[in-house]
């Protein structure tokens, strides 16, 4: 049966002969290993082309910034999967990636393509910014990129990649579109809200010329380094069952009577 369209059968990413081994018509071998760094590769994988100087730093950036943040839900699921299946790291990892959705850690790509769409919207950014704030209070739907709740006078990370925009004459459309969103949340709700780091990525991200339908990936790849070092301490220190353990002493049950 077929499902979808099937008149492109085609990948330019990679191929290979008996000898040879061709990521984006480079030689694995002889052009890449030991002379490419991965977050060059990473680039290169996702675009075709490597990145400029000022890509692979703010590349670089963004994947320390968002990697790791202690114990967020991601962590504590791949730990706790992990104590329960120590067979399966794989599984660990998996289970720290799939909930990476659109309130912690995807939340970029949602504003990434909210920023996207005030810059696509007209010359005045100012304008556009105020009526997606307006339309998003309408419908009470959260800010994407902005709020946090322990990072309330600002997110430090967001603060430094704005700064390292700024500073590098990087910053761009998105960038303009992030502030402009900024300075019309108080009009709208009558308080400000943090730029926190989901929004700062996009906005920096997009403004260097990575692609709005691969922004999800970048926090993907960065999580999972965070998980690996979270996996590999649990080996040796373990708390999954810890963080299992308090869970059940912080829910208190409110069913029907136990008789």
């Amino acid at each position: 049966m077929r499902i979808g369209k099937q008149d492109k059968p085609y990948s330019a990413i990679s191929t290979s002969t008996s000898e040879k081994i061709f990521v984006r018509g480079r030689d694995l071998c002889d052009d890449i290993i030991g002379k490419v760094d991965f977050t060059s590769y990473f680039w290169l994988l996702v675009t075709g082309v490597e990145p400029t100087a000022t890509q692979k730093k703010f590349a670089d950036a963004v994947l320390a910034a968002i990697a790791e943040h202690g114990l967020v839900p991601s962590v504590v699921a791949a730990r706790m999967t992990y104590a329960a299946a120590p067979e399966a790291f794989q599984g660990a990892v998996a289970a720290g990636l799939l909930g990476c959705g659109s309130v912690v850690l995807g939340s970029a790509e949602i504003a990434g393509k909210f920023l996207a769409e005030i810059v696509a919207d007209g010359d005045d950014i100012d304008a556009a910014a105020e009526r997606a704030v307006r339309r998003l209070r309408e419908t009470k739907t959260p800010f994407p990129g902005f709020g946090h709740p322990l990072h309330a006078d600002g997110d430090p990370r967001a603060k430094k990649l704005l700064e390292m925009a700024r500073e590098e004459n990087a910053a761009g459309a998105h960038i303009r579109a992030l502030e402009a969103v900024k300075n019309a949340i108080p009009q709208v709700i009558g308080r400000p809200l943090p730029v926190n780091v989901n929004g700062a990525i996009p906005a920096v991200m997009l403004d260097v010329g990575f692609p709005l339908g691969a922004l999800k990936g970048i926090s993907l790849l960065a999580r999972t380094a965070s998980l690996i070092g979270h996996l590999q301490e649990e080996t040796e220190r373990p708390i999954g069952f810890v963080l299992s353990g308090k869970a059940a002493e912080a829910i208190t049950y409110d069913g029907p009577d136990m008789k």
